[in-house]
């Protein structure tokens, strides 16, 4: 009996440190679901960064008696009403609004709802110039989001391209069913094209930085860019750079998001595997 217990124990030993070595190493379906939930959450709050930008050029326009940017070239969207207003008589400060009423379809088939707000301190290429970015019961395709997003402008680099410091705090998404994803970014923007021409759709950005916080389940997530992520206004995703997803002692999950097509693929790794996966701006667990 005594030998029989000492080989059950060693099997159970084997057994746990073969468990151990499977999670920390292979890749699967919740390194996947996690990967996916940061490009999801990426993917929305870039949304918002693109309707700040698009507002603050429209604000601009406006003060020098333009429509916009680029004239009728100039999308931000098929359905919300932009206001601008000044607390006094000079130029700056404004406050913007972007107010998308009780739900319209817009660019890329989605679906926004409630306010973005817009706090201006100065032309958004001047030195210290701040956008302070809020929201007002808004909601992207049903998940409401809040946070505070601070864009400041460092001014131009050696390469003379613009620098933008990206701070969100207290981000949140909240899906239908009343779970959680929260973030703080910590991100650096460099505009290496499209910021001085009349066509804001050839803008890009390289972005660099981290990420703090918590996923879906409540575990606490920390994200490194290895590679600059590429973003381009005219792709509805981030189309090139690498991301490393750190997770407790777990093996870090990449995400790759490829090599510039303006497609909707990254690729994720863990260890030797690897999986394909589709980018979308709707959560798995709610698509039509």
């Amino acid at each position: 009996m005594k030998t029989r217990i000492i080989t059950l124990i060693a099997a159970a030993m084997i057994v746990s440190l073969f468990s151990c070595q499977k999670d920390t190493s292979l890749l699967d379906d919740e390194s996947v679901n996690l990967a996916d939930d940061d490009a999801f959450t990426e993917a929305i709050f870039e949304d918002v960064f693109s309707t700040a930008d698009n507002a603050s050029i429209i604000a601009e326009g406006m003060t020098k008696g333009e429509e916009s940017k680029s004239g009728t070239e100039v999308v931000v969207d098929s359905c919300p009403t932009i206001t601008v207003s000044r607390p006094g008589p000079a130029l700056w400060p404004k406050t913007i609004t972007v107010d998308y009423g009780t739900g319209c379809e817009g660019l890329n088939d989605n679906v926004r709802k409630g306010k973005i707000v817009i706090e201006v301190t100065a032309p958004r290429m001047q030195e210290g110039a701040k956008r302070t970015v809020t929201f007002v019961d808004y909601y992207f395709n049903d998940i409401k989001v809040e946070g505070t997003k601070v864009l400041e402008t460092v001014g131009f680099n050696t390469d003379q391209h613009l620098v933008v410091l990206v701070k969100l705090t207290d981000g949140r998404l909240t899906l239908p069913d009343g779970k959680t994803i929260e973030r703080s970014v910590n991100h650096q923007r460099e505009w290496i094209a499209g910021l001085l021409t009349r066509n804001i759709w050839d803008d890009e950005c390289l972005v660099t930085g981290t990420v703090t916080g918590t996923d879906i389940n409540g575990m606490a997530y920390t994200n490194t860019i290895i590679t600059a992520l590429h973003w381009t206004r005219a792709c509805r995703f981030i189309v090139s750079g690498v991301v490393k997803i750190e997770r407790g002692d777990a093996a870090p999950v990449m995400l790759d998001f490829g090599t510039g097509d303006c497609d909707a693929k990254a690729v994720i790794t863990r260890g030797d595997e690897s999986r394909e996966i589709t980018l979308r701006n709707r959560h798995r667990m709610f698509q039509n």
